[in-house]
């Protein structure tokens, strides 16, 4: 009697157990639930880091090669007109040459190696750079974005790589208080960052320009129009030649740079010694002073030629994503640094003895044994310099159209290899136009490199603000490291500002136009896009709506998966009841699909999607946010609808087990452990966070059940969990759900077998009656000729034409 008692009192703990666990399982779920998507989300992983600290010296070796063709090719050209870009006139006394070389010296010290190379590169966003990576940096750490799609789920994101210390400095915070609070602080930042990319974009016009022409006037000879002429043949082919991808273009860039390098380098030392080594006393900052002292106004105006030595700076954070900080760091202070100091010090040698040939320094200066082999290959350095700018302009523009700041273009990804290269056929072939137009327009390098000297030293500006505000809100530096960044760097890079605007009228204000053109296009397309998407908000479908339709018997459901895309991540768009209204129809399963541009730079396919499902439930109708990081690109129509009816069953199966409480039946498989794994510790299932996770299973469903632990025991229940303490405390099982969830799984793989239906709203915006001028001039002129004279959002998704459907709506902000 008394061991039946034992067994009975047993019994009724476990049974006890079993029910707390279940109750605790679905109240947790329901608070862990984030009220992102209005209830329609659930969380994902854990933040996991795809960084390693550990450095691969080899690799790192291998991609500080590979830098030396990509990176460099504009700044290592700029010794081809230098030195004719500041001696416009004539070279007035020796000591001059030395003033200048000094101040080259010293220009390439303070800001390619000391600003960029050992603090800029630091404000990388996750191994990214460049001035949308500085802006993503900082809307992760401050809500500064204009359009409010940010969501909780978004921070925990592998990629996120978000890490507020746990005593935040009352400094940072109130920073960031103002920038959150400020209207006029976000649009400032906006500005700032369209405005030095649309100084990028003016560059990959100039760069081909004057690295191209620098390099064909080694033939003079012919005259000065069949020089131009030869460079825009050049140009044009440069530019035909695109379509291919960088990848097949250049496939032998790091070989013909460094050999560039060896030449300007040996040239460089050849005349340092065979001239004036004594030309290397301008070592000694003296020689600057007495520059300024000596030449007042006109070398305050020279400044503007000796900035060109930097050209190219930017690319070195810009295009950090296909290496390394190392790597940058070693190619640039091992190669580019010390060849670029011979060459220039070389030219200064060869001047103090031919002062005359000062407008043809660099050719002039080659031994001739070596001018023809030097002319080949500077032609293709300069080439090499101008496609690293071009690939950059359509890198660029690429991350600007992911973040709703850019008018739809066509992009193309041309290489399987490098995720980062892409090409755009509009922007290109608008580029070769610019290019040609410059080119038959100024004809002169002189004339290029005033217009090419603002463009350069404006984006240093915008990096340096940037960068101040990053040591600020994000790094938390102090005080005095900060003061003297900004104030130094700010103070060096104003005076070369203000040398290069004198010659505004002499070509400084044709990067000006562009950029200003650039700013107003990008600025009216994401007012209008963040305009549309708060109409969208306020106008989002009722719950009540969805219940009514759910009821309605004249709603046909045809078979087969539709998907209607919306910009909304939070409710359904106001689209959906005017497509009930003209199509009295709705597909056996129906996502509503939002594709998010997240603040970083990749996002894991893993992590892809973010499901839930709309009630009632037996309408099946989902909420599903597709999450891309500004460099991600889309993928092809069949591999997006496999990857997300994949998503969208696992999604099912987790809800499944959350929403029965644990009714599942549990199988060890400790065997396989890339497996979907089950931790059960202590009595209680949980996953585990260090497992590994298959690519397939989205993050959104993995966490959704992760309840807190009971005290530790061994349960077997009729609920199927079954789990035993061993040593560790630690078991692991895989899930397979029962009844209720293979069937809709099996529902939704039947419905995709059918076809899948991309169900796109064409909506018209306009602006309201009583808007004023501007703002209807804006919305309803200048919106309209952009969205009309660009793709259309079919045609940037690749959906095929058979495949699509679409109704029209009039949307009035």
């Amino acid at each position: 009697m008394e061991m039946k008692g034992r067994q009975e009192d047993t019994e009724s703990i476990e049974a006890k157990n079993t029910k707390q666990l279940k109750e605790q399982a679905i109240s947790w779920a329901k608070l862990r639930r984030v009220d992102s998507l209005n209830l329609e989300a659930g969380r994902v992983t854990m933040s996991h880091t795809h960084h390693s600290h550990k450095i691969d010296w080899k690799r790192t070796l291998n991609l500080a090669f590979q830098s030396i063709g990509v990176v460099y090719g504009d700044i290592g050209t700029s010794p081809l007109y230098v030195y004719a870009s500041t001696f416009t006139n004539e070279i007035r006394a020796k000591e001059d040459i030395l003033g200048v070389l000094s101040l080259i010296i010293y220009t390439i010290l303070l800001l390619p190696m000391l600003k960029y190379i050992l603090i800029v590169l630091r404000a990388n966003d996750n191994g990214d750079g460049g001035t949308f990576a500085l802006y993503s940096l900082l809307t992760r750490y401050a809500k500064v974005t204009l359009i409010p799609n940010d969501q909780p789920e978004d921070r925990q994101l592998s990629n996120y790589n978000l890490q507020i210390p746990s005593k935040q400095l009352r400094r940072a915070e109130k920073i960031k208080h103002k920038l959150e609070t400020s209207r006029t602080l976000q649009v400032f930042l906006f500005l700032i960052t369209i405005l030095g990319t649309a100084m990028v974009i003016g560059d990959g016009v100039l760069t081909p320009c004057i690295s191209v022409l620098s390099a064909v006037s080694g033939i003079k000879s012919l005259g000065q129009d069949a020089v131009v002429g030869i460079s825009i043949a050049i140009l044009v082919i440069l530019f035909s030649v695109q379509r291919f991808g960088t990848d097949k273009v250049g496939l032998s860039f790091a070989p013909i740079i460094l050999l560039w390098f060896l030449f300007i380098s040996g040239i460089g030392l050849y005349n340092l010694f065979k001239y004036d080594v004594s030309v290397l006393r301008a070592l000694n900052p003296k020689y600057i002073f007495d520059y300024f002292k000596r030449n007042g106004k006109h070398g305050w105006i020279s400044l503007g030629g000796v900035v060109l030595c930097v050209t190219g700076t930017e690319a070195m954070f810009a295009d950090l994503g296909h290496f390394n900080v190392q790597a940058i760091r070693i190619s640039f202070s091992t190669i580019v640094f010390p060849a670029l100091l011979s060459a220039y010090a070389g030219q200064a040698a060869y001047l103090t003895k031919f002062p005359e040939d000062v407008s043809d320094t660099f050719y002039k200066s080659i031994p001739d044994p070596l001018y023809w082999p030097t002319f080949v290959v500077a032609v293709a350095a300069s080439i090499i310099a101008s496609q690293a700018m071009i690939s950059g302009a359509f890198a660029i523009v690429s991350q600007s159209l992911r973040l709703g700041c850019f008018p739809r273009v066509k992009v193309v990804n041309t290489s399987a290899k490098y995720e980062g290269q892409v090409y755009i056929p509009e922007v290109n072939y608008l580029l070769m136009i610019a290019c040609v137009i410059v080119c038959w327009g100024f004809k002169t390098t002189e004339k290029i490199g005033h217009a090419y000297g603002i463009a350069v030293v404006a984006v240093m500006v915008i990096t340096t603000c940037m960068v101040t505000l990053i040591m600020l809100v994000v790094w938390k530096t102090r005080v005095w490291w900060i003061a003297l960044f900004f104030f130094g760097f700010l103070f060096i890079e104003c005076i070369y500002l203000s040398s290069v605007l004198y010659k505004f009228k002499d070509g400084g204000y044709f990067p000006l136009a562009v950029s200003l053109v650039l700013m107003i296009v990008m600025g009216i397309w994401h007012y209008v896009h963040k305009e549309r998407y708060m109409y969208e908000l306020k106008n989002k479908v009722s719950t009540e709506y969805i219940t009514q339709l759910a009821a309605n018997p004249t709603i046909n459901r045809m078979p087969g998966i539709g998907l209607l895309y919306s910009e909304l991540v939070q409710g359904i768009p106001p689209i959906f009841p005017h497509f009930i209204a003209n199509i009295p129809s709705i597909h056996s399963v129906l996502v509503f699909v939002s594709i998010k541009s997240i603040p970083i730079s990749k996002v894991a396919s893993e992590e892809r999607f973010l499901f839930r499902q709309v009630e009632p439930r037996e309408y099946r109708m989902f909420r599903c946010v597709v999450r891309y990081g500004y460099k991600d690109a889309i993928e092809e129509p069949h591999v997006f609808e496999r990857q997300l009816v994949e998503g969208l069953k696992d999604f099912i199966r987790h809800e499944h087990f959350i929403r029965e409480g644990g009714d599942t039946e549990i199988v060890a498989k400790p065997e396989n452990p890339l497996h979907s794994t089950l931790l059960v510790k202590d009595g209680i299932p949980g996953y585990e966070e260090s497992s590994p996770i298959p690519s397939r299973v989205p993050s959104a469903s993995i966490h959704s059940f992760n309840p807190p632990r009971l005290s530790s025991g061994s349960i077997q229940s009729n609920n199927g969990i079954k789990s035993t303490n061993s040593s560790s405390g630690i078991k692991y099982a895989s899930i397979q759900g029962k009844g209720g969830a293979e069937e809709e799984m099996q529902f939704v793989q039947n419905a995709m077998e059918k076809g899948v239906v991309y169900l796109l709203g064409e909506a018209e915006v306009v602006a309201e009656r009583n808007s004023s001028l501007l703002k209807k001039f804006v919305v309803n002129h200048a919106y309209s000729f952009l969205r009309k004279n660009f793709r259309q959002g079919d045609k940037v998704l690749a959906i095929p034409k058979t495949s699509l459907l679409k109704v029209g709506m009039t949307y009035e902000i």
